[in-house]
């Protein structure tokens, strides 16, 4: 902690967004001696490594050390200037040099007292049949996706739709067309992944709907006029924590589980990943608390509903309701589930019960057609 607090001696490298805060000991008293450091514990499911400092501070050590550039410290630093509060609060970033390159070591944020992810409070809601929670829910991700919209876009991304159907916006078409063909090669690969790593009964019920998947996934085929903007692109209800004060996004380090994804892509394909989050919710409900699949059904239908209605209408009041194009949320959650399964079979294969429990639910055995 005193590396952040002072310079950080060559060739390590401290980038620092926000103050740290007062720590329960005096530089010289040795008496008070340092603050306590303790981990999350073995029960908590991270992939890297999280102290906690004096119930103040989280310093998670990147476990291996990434590369540089790391999308997490730029996003700190935008959040920050564009004042959002509802994640942990950022305090810096640690790089230094690992086999001859610069790397992202460490990110030290706020500790939120009380804290609970996703998949222990919103399970919690799906076992109780309450959906409060989905309004809050809402105006966290279009907030989130507001201070986002502010960050500067790629240029090759067109960042005016109305410029892709004017008669002079003829680059931008190309560069629209360009991005949607690879939204939908990219989909269309997920779906393809999946069907090959999922066996037995569940294989052979996927393959039966493939043709179906497939055309879900065709309006990822056609111009994509809603701008691209620097998306979460991880925002699942694991993402989501809810602590004494409210809630809190977290772990802006991108998706884990896929190298290739463009950081900047619609805002629907967050929206998608927490739509589907909210689906898992209810399979886990149904498989570790008895909740009756026909109370996980109208649970998840009401929660989903709300949230996106309080999305929505937080975008309407900062007029920017162009940032969603509500009709890409059905391909994009698709995708997601294809995703969802690979990440089963490759590294967790008790989880394939919950996205084939979504799919069940989406594709009743009468309804494949």
């Amino acid at each position: 902690m005193t590396v952040l607090e002072g310079e950080a001696p060559p060739p390590f490298g401290v980038r620092r967004f926000l103050p740290l805060p007062t720590l329960s000991y005096e530089r010289g008293d040795l008496q008070t001696g340092i603050p306590a450091e303790r981990d999350f514990g073995a029960h908590v499911d991270q992939t890297n490594y999280s102290v906690v400092v004096d119930e103040k501070v989280v310093v998670k050590w990147l476990t291996p050390p990434v590369p540089l550039p790391h999308p997490a410290p730029e996003i700190f630093a935008h959040l920050v200037e564009a004042g959002f509060d509802d994640t942990a609060p950022p305090y810096a970033a640690l790089t230094g040099p690992v086999d001859g390159r610069d790397c992202l070591l460490a990110l030290v944020t706020g500790y939120l007292p009380e804290a609970r992810d996703g998949w222990e409070w919103c399970v919690d809601e799906a076992e109780a049949g309450t959906t409060a929670f989905a309004a809050d829910l809402g105006r966290l991700a279009a907030d989130l996706h507001l201070a986002l919209a502010t960050l500067p876009t790629p240029p090759d991304a067109p960042t005016d739709p109305a410029a892709c159907l004017s008669s002079t916006g003829a680059a931008e078409r190309g560069a629209t067309h360009a991005s949607s063909a690879r939204t939908a090669a990219r989909a269309e690969a997920a779906l393809a992944e999946a069907l090959e790593l999922t066996d037995g009964e569940d294989g052979r019920w996927l393959a039966a709907r493939a043709e179906h998947l497939a055309r879900e996934l065709t309006p990822l085929a056609q111009p994509i006029t809603s701008p691209p903007i620097r998306i979460h692109g991880d925002l699942h209800v694991g993402q989501i924590l809810k602590w004494r004060d409210g809630y809190a996004v977290i772990d802006f380090d991108g998706n884990p589980t896929v190298t290739d994804a463009d950081p900047h892509q619609p805002c629907a394909r967050d929206v998608a990943q927490l739509t589907t989050s909210l689906e898992h919710v209810a399979q886990v409900a149904i498989k570790r608390r008895n909740t009756p699949p026909e109370d996980a059904a109208s649970w998840t239908a009401k929660a989903r509903a709300i949230m996106l209605t309080a999305y929505k209408a937080r975008l309407a009041a900062r007029n920017r309701t162009d940032l969603l194009d509500e009709t890409l949320i059905r391909p994009f959650e698709v995708e997601q589930e294809c995703r969802e399964l690979i990440y089963a079979a490759r590294h967790l294969p008790r989880w394939r019960y919950a996205p084939m429990g979504v799919l069940h639910t989406w594709y009743p055995e009468e309804n494949i057609s």
